[in-house]
């Protein structure tokens, strides 16, 4: 008799596990139920973390590291430009993307297996961008997935070649579809400080730099006090590339190249599965946040590179 109450508590524990599988190893259920991207287009990192005084992002630096993790070795291993980086965050591929939104990316996004496996509505999913081009983001060009399980956009001005739009107009469309249509997945791009650095202007691309960071700061704070939010949200900064070291071609002007301005990155996350106020030195980049994200909402990326970024983690 108790053989047998042991097989049968053995083959439960079996059958539980085996429903919380993601790329093979068995995991535990997490806490996350949504999860929201927030790229930061083009600050470099010695003007974000590697300042000393860390003085043009008050929040990330403080509030935020408190209450998340930070990773200190995180980098575009691919193309520096910002289709192909935003890309790689969603798709987990480098590929040399072209940069004015003419070209899809080849593979689906996460937010496209997400959908398929889960069967969830397209508003259940989002891509709200201060740039127009971005769209792209929200399909591919593989024929088993073209046009496919696409989450829902609002990028730029009015969409795709519409031109771009103010950061803050961007806050507020994602606040109203927060609010509105209550989404799991969402990936935003605030298009400062990269549109400034591009004019040359050194002190409006350091304002775009604090303004970003105070937009964050609401954004968590929406999302801390918000009834389905609250508790259950993973939100990740991040950017697309860095930019040009001082020493190379026009400095901070530019990016695009293989120089360490132009890789090296910021990655810091809070949610109520990862570590608080910890600085991690692991070595990670843009192509595993595919499959992170996967391993938080427990489904499937089966395209693509990366790993799970499993230090994160408590």
């Amino acid at each position: 008799m108790n053989i047998i109450r042991f097989l049968f508590i053995a083959v439960s524990i079996s059958c539980c596990c085996a429903t919380c599988r993601v790329d093979g190893p068995t995991r535990p259920v997490y806490a996350t139920k949504h999860v929201v991207i927030l790229v930061i287009d083009g600050p470099r990192y010695s003007e974000t973390w590697g300042d000393s005084n860390l003085q043009y992002i008050p929040f990330r630096a403080n509030t935020f590291l408190q209450q998340g993790v930070f990773l200190n070795n995180f980098r575009n291993n691919g193309n520096t430009w910002t289709s192909a980086g935003h890309a790689a965050i969603s798709t987990g591929i480098y590929e040399p993307l072209e940069n004015s939104g003419n070209q899809l990316p080849a593979q689906p996004s996460f937010f496209q297996h997400w959908r398929k496996e889960t069967g969830q509505q397209q508003e259940k999913a989002w891509i709200i961008t201060s740039k127009d081009k971005l769209y792209v983001l929200a399909n591919c060009s593989d024929n088993a997935w073209q046009n496919q399980f696409m989450p829902a956009y609002d990028c730029g001005v009015s969409g795709p070649f519409s031109g771009y739009r103010n950061d803050s107009a961007t806050f507020a469309r994602v606040i109203d579809v927060l609010s509105t249509h209550e989404p799991d997945l969402l990936l935003i791009n605030f298009a400062e400080p990269d549109v400034s650095a591009h004019t040359g202007n050194w002190n409006n691309y350091l304002a775009g730099i604090q303004r970003t960071d105070q937009y964050a700061d609401s954004l968590w704070n929406f999302l801390q006090h918000h009834s389905n939010y609250s508790g259950t949200t993973t939100l990740i900064i991040t950017n697309d590339h860095g930019r040009h070291l001082d020493s190379v071609a026009d400095g901070f002007t530019g990016h695009g190249d293989d120089c360490e301005g132009c890789r090296h990155i910021e990655f810091i996350a809070a949610g109520p599965d990862f570590k608080q106020g910890a600085t991690l030195h692991a070595s990670y980049e843009q192509v595993d946040i595919p499959k992170t994200v996967a391993c938080l909402m427990g489904f499937t990326v089966a395209t693509g590179g990366g790993k799970v970024m499993r230090e994160l983690f408590r």
